[in-house]
């Protein structure tokens, strides 16, 4: 069985081609800058090196065309035909309290979907596009929707419900969603089939640590709190967004700085968090090269960031009565050894105990911790794609 796995952003499409028989990737690339200057698709090649074929892309429905004539060209196809294509997966981020496994996407799922788009502007309408250019150039071919949301909506009322007015959550669905949660799913899962352990009796702490980062606290295999909220604003010290920030600041910033409710939204989420402390880049390994060279706001926001990942570890670990399994996944989570233990740091007396040496890992499954330690803490690559093709798979075989 082959499988399409489509993200689509609001300006992007990353794509992977799965031969599922196999479990082995076949195609993948993306597409950026939709709807902008300069807009190309970026594929990898069998040898794993990269091409960029540049292209006007105007809208989705041009850039999803594009990636299917490049899986069937004769330079740069995986595949012969599109009628090779079984089905297509999508990553559909906010489905809302409507939605808490993948679906099958009907005319009645994509009208529950859209309906959610008012929780995640950027991100739903974007998905719809993808949606909606598979159903215009494929019509026959099935589409399953794999939510960000969905792994999450085990958490108790107690959990996800604001203390703000009841009415308001009955009225517009204000509450805690979380997001990442294919992602939390995915390396919760494959860390129970890494250690050899089943995901009952288990008390995990998953740590997706990127541009975008989340903390879910896991027991018995499901989600019972996660660190982002209603938007994926809330929680963690991010790339460009805040993570937690008193409410009364956010109101006293708009007065004082005379801004809209856009322009508060805009500064949390693309003017805060570690761009808005180092004051130079979102970026990581920028960060990481100027505390090396002795950068006094770049020391400080790496204590901010680490400080924020320890604290909601440690949070996780009162909610869930303790700890066992302690994952780090995402972009900065799986590579940044300074992240991990810094956010470990300190954490000796509920039983965690890094080994330095082991932690020097990049991008592998890998227990980082002592043999010696009560807790287990464990480098698991996340591989959402593979999630979405096996979500897919799985409802097909089920029809």
């Amino acid at each position: 069985m082959r499988i399409l796995v489509l993200n689509c952003g609001s300006s992007s499409i990353k794509y992977k081609l799965f031969d599922m028989d196999h479990k082995e990737v076949i195609a993948q690339g993306g597409i950026e800058k939709i709807g902008l200057n300069g807009s190309f698709l970026k594929l990898t090649l069998p040898d794993g090196g990269k091409k960029v074929l540049e292209k006007d892309i105007p809208e989705h429905t041009v850039g999803v065309e594009f990636i299917l004539d490049t899986l069937v060209s004769p330079e740069y196809g995986a595949i012969k035909s599109l009628n090779e294509i079984d089905a297509v997966g999508h990553r559909t981020v906010h489905g809302g309290e409507k939605f808490s496994k993948s679906v099958l996407l009907t005319q009645e799922v994509l009208d529950a979907f859209t309906a959610c788009n008012d929780l995640a502007p950027l991100h739903n309408p974007a998905n719809l596009k993808g949606i909606n250019a598979i159903s215009a150039i494929l019509p026959n071919v099935p589409q399953i929707g794999v939510f960000d949301t969905a792994f999450h909506q085990t958490m108790p009322n107690y959990a996800y419900l604001y203390a703000v007015p009841f009415e308001l959550y009955k009225k517009y669905g204000i509450r805690r969603y979380g997001f990442h949660g294919t992602s939390h799913r995915y390396v919760s899962q494959r860390v129970c089939e890494f250690l050899g352990v089943k995901p009952e009796g288990k008390r995990i702490i998953t740590c997706h640590i990127g541009n975008g980062g989340s903390i879910t606290a896991i027991k018995d295999g499901k989600c019972i709190d996660t660190s982002m909220g209603l938007t994926p604003l809330e929680g963690l010290m991010m790339g460009t967004r805040s993570g937690d920030v008193d409410a009364g600041a956010v109101t006293f910033i708009m007065e004082k700085e005379h801004l809209t409710p856009s322009g508060v939204s805009d500064l949390l989420n693309k003017k805060s968090g570690v761009m808005g402390i180092f004051g130079v880049s979102s970026d990581m390994r920028e960060l990481e090269a100027a505390v090396a060279a002795g950068n006094e706001m770049a020391i400080l926001t790496e204590q901010m960031y680490f400080y924020r990942i320890k604290k909601y570890i440690g949070s996780y670990a009162a909610a869930l009565g303790g700890v066992d399994i302690i994952v780090f996944t995402g972009g900065v989570g799986e590579n940044q050894s300074s992240c991990r233990a810094g956010a470990c740091e300190g954490l000796e007396f509920m039983g965690v105990k890094l080994d330095l040496e082991k932690n020097k890992v990049r991008g592998e499954e890998a227990v980082i911790s002592t043999d010696d330690s009560q807790v287990k803490v464990v480098v698991i690559p996340t591989d959402e794609e593979m999630m979405i093709a096996s979500d897919t798979m799985a409802i097909l075989e089920t029809k």
